[in-house]
């Protein structure tokens, strides 16, 4: 009995709190309902969302584009040392390595001259037996032309002679055999003459074979005497040393590199550009422009840069490479080196009736959204001639005086309603107008009571506001603020 006693007791005690819970429950969803109602009487019909943007002004004008593109630095004067003869190094010159500053007619190093200098000696001693070749022949011909003088005297004699016995033989004097006998004397003498004539010759020959022999030794004695002074190598212009591979001691061959020179203060920027951009750097008869340039490089956070000139373009295309190669000279080279990754800024001619917009400023359609006087966005196509970093230049005849967007984001388009950030001529926002309401007398005597029954209002705060609403117009967003303070206090 007393079992089913506590049973019967316990199915009570739980009934009841099931019932609590249920009666709990409904309470809760009941006051969540009401204030639901509540809510939705007291907003009446939803307001239209206000999107606030940074408004520009379209303003035509003439704007000077600015072409950017990436070059690389390079030397316009740039020497390679290599060994004009073959030998080991026995001499450095002072300071002669990686990054120093030489100057034109500095010795650099010298090869050992030995073997240079027993060719210079052999080539000498060649010479002087070239000479003294030469000065024999000279002294043969000498005699030669004597020895004619002597036989072309000797024939003009017998010839005289020869004359006499035809005188003679004429007048009966002489016989026939005298006669023949003087023919014979002539024609001898006559032969000797050209056999000495002969030998006259040949000592020419030999005069003119010697001195073209002393000619030929002359310039082998100067080639010699070159090799020499190979040996001794030096700048042939002024600049830094690269590439040094020179020791002393060390074996080189004839022609090997061993260094370069490089001329810091004549540089150069080779920039690959594509052929659009190539077309907007030449005039009408195809030559390059007199362009202006800047070139910057970024080194740690700093940027070194020079003013420049666009001076020639590549005459070929790099096989595998496209665009055009152009060149663009250095004015002020300073902090530059060869191989530097430069950005290079190169000033096209002027556009007119331009309009310089932000990048953001254009949709991904070619639009820009402009702003009525109703402040809703409308859709306008613009025309977009050049993109200069974070900024395009559009033409403006059609956008001239209109404000646009300067910054089209996702939730932007045709008819949104927005408020617009405008920006005076040193880009400081300006403050929008408020939006003055003329309130009624029993509207303005109602929020005056609101303000003046609210005890947790600072004083200072509710005497301002009591003086807006005892203005002909107050400001419409200060009677929204009260407005919607209120209907929370009444919810």
């Amino acid at each position: 009995m007393r079992f089913l006693t506590r049973s019967l007791l316990g199915l009570f005690l739980a009934a009841v709190s099931v019932s609590a819970l249920a009666y709990a429950g409904a309470t809760l969803v009941g006051a969540i309902q009401s204030r639901a109602e509540d809510s939705g009487g007291r907003g009446g019909e939803a307001r239209e969302r206000v999107f606030t943007v940074r408004a520009v002004t379209v303003s035509p004008g003439q704007v000077q584009p600015v072409l950017s593109a990436f070059g690389e630095v390079r030397s316009q004067r740039t020497l390679e040392l290599r060994a004009p003869v073959g030998g080991r190094i026995i001499e450095l010159g002072d300071g002669v390595e990686d990054g120093a500053e030489v100057q034109a007619g500095q010795m650099l190093f010298r090869v050992d001259p030995a073997d240079a200098e027993a060719e210079l000696a052999l080539a000498q001693s060649d010479l002087a037996r070239a000479d003294a070749e030469l000065r024999e022949a000279e002294r043969a011909l000498t005699l030669a032309a004597e020895d004619v003088a002597a036989t072309q005297a000797q024939f003009d004699l017998r010839a005289r002679a020869l004359a006499r016995r035809l005188d003679l033989t004429e007048r009966g004097v002489t016989t026939e055999a005298a006669l023949e006998e003087a023919e014979l004397a002539v024609a001898s003498a006559r032969q000797s003459l050209v056999g000495r004539k002969q030998a006259q010759a040949s000592a020419e020959a030999r005069v003119d074979q010697a001195r073209t022999a002393l000619d030929r030794q002359k310039i082998t004695v100067s080639e010699a005497e070159r090799r020499l002074a190979d040996t001794t190598v030096r700048a042939g212009i002024s600049g830094t040393l690269a590439d040094v591979s020179l020791v002393e001691g060390r074996l080189v061959n004839t022609s090997e590199q061993l260094a370069r020179i490089i001329d810091p203060e004549a540089l150069e920027v080779s920039v690959r550009v594509s052929t659009a951009q190539y077309l907007r750097l030449i005039d009408d008869d195809g030559r390059l422009r007199d362009a202006d340039a800047r070139i910057a490089l970024e080194v740690a956070g700093y940027e070194i840069t020079s003013p420049g000139r666009l001076v020639r373009a590549s005459a070929t295309v790099t096989t595998g490479q496209s665009g055009r190669e152009v060149f663009v000279e250095l004015a002020n080279p300073r902090g530059f080196r060869p191989g530097d990754f430069v950005t290079v800024r190169l000033s096209e001619p002027a556009l007119d009736d331009v309009a310089l917009l932000p990048a953001s400023a254009i949709t991904v359609g070619g639009e820009v959204l402009v702003i009525d006087d109703d402040n809703r966005l409308s859709a306008r196509p613009a025309t977009v001639l050049r993109r200069q970093g974070d900024d395009v230049i559009v033409e403006a005849s059609a956008l001239a005086g209109l404000e646009v967007v300067r910054e089209v984001g996702p939730m932007l388009g045709a008819g949104i309603l927005v408020r617009p950030l405008r920006q005076d001529a040193d880009g400081q926002l300006q403050p929008d107008e408020p939006n003055m309401v003329t309130l009624d007398p029993e509207r303005r005597a109602r929020l005056i009571a609101q303000v003046e029954g609210n005890t947790r209002m600072p004083e200072q705060v509710r005497a301002r506001l009591i003086t807006q609403l005892s203005q002909d117009s107050v400001p419409a967003q200060t009677l929204e603020r009260l407005e919607s303070g209120a209907a929370r206090r009444g919810g």
